[in-house]
């Protein structure tokens, strides 16, 4: 019998978090981390184990999560997305599955990830998409914040929006690119690029974001929170159910061939 090598493979997943407790495998609770194992399992009949970009929250949501695993193995990529995609529930989807490098690491490798985050700005709750947004029932000002999400960007302690017992070396990141835009019937979407999250960072960012649109606070508060480095300084945290990872982002040629 030939040998088998060890391979390592590249993931993109899609999954709705509204049921796990975050993507880190749990042993009590369901995650989206311990769903793919279990799955790989079944397939490879063996302990394989898998490594995200980063870690998302309980409720946290994904449209490009990126995740690596090394197994021996005779199966393909295109056998792996589809076996994957015929043993895991409908709320986990692999959108691609390919072979990469042996070095290939889906954590350490990321030069940046990209996060949206939605907002329901209407006098009545939705019904329709309530798990993905978060409402707000009064106008906000829409031009306030964009000028208060502007002063976030570049490189900044952001001490003042991380949650308590944030697992870090430290909690400098460089915010490379924002945006905020609307559909004009109330789905405001924040968008935020950055070359890593602290815990709860984006969330912690738009509870802030919120309070400036409802006029509470103001654009030129921002860098004083920034500066102040105290959590308790900042507004409350927004709801896990209105964010998603929308993309990791990788070195051109960290992939390998395309």
């Amino acid at each position: 019998m030939s040998r088998v090598d060890e391979k390592n493979f590249c993931l993109v997943v899609e999954y709705d978090g509204s049921r796990y407790h975050g993507w880190q495998r749990q042993p009590d609770s369901p995650t989206v981390q311990g769903t793919l194992e279990d799955a790989l399992a079944v397939m490879t009949r063996q302990t394989v184990r898998i490594i995200g970009s980063g870690r998302t929250d309980a409720g946290v949501h994904a449209l490009g999560q990126v995740a690596n695993f090394r197994v021996k193995t005779r199966i393909d990529a295109r056998a792996f997305q589809k076996g994957l995609n015929s043993i895991l529930p409908p709320d986990i989807v692999v959108r691609s599955c390919r072979l990469v490098p042996p070095d290939f690491h889906a954590r350490y490798m990321a030069t940046s990830k990209v996060y949206r985050y939605r907002i329901a700005n209407q006098p009545l709750r939705p019904a329709i998409g309530r798990d993905y947004c978060w409402w707000i029932r009064r106008p906000l000002n829409l031009g306030a914040m964009q000028a208060a999400l502007k002063l976030f960007a570049g490189r900044h302690d952001f001490r003042s929006f991380e949650a308590a017992g944030s697992p870090r070396a430290h909690s400098v990141r460089h915010v490379l690119r924002t945006g905020l835009d609307s559909d004009g019937r109330g789905l405001v979407r924040i968008t935020i690029e950055a070359d890593g999250f602290l815990r709860y960072m984006v969330r912690n960012m738009v509870g802030t974001l919120v309070e400036t649109g409802l006029e509470r606070l103001r654009p030129r508060d921002i860098p004083r929170l920034l500066e102040a480095k105290d959590r308790r300084l900042a507004p409350a945290t927004a709801p896990a159910r209105g964010l998603f990872l929308v993309k990791v982002n990788y070195p051109g040629n960290a992939l390998g061939k395309t």
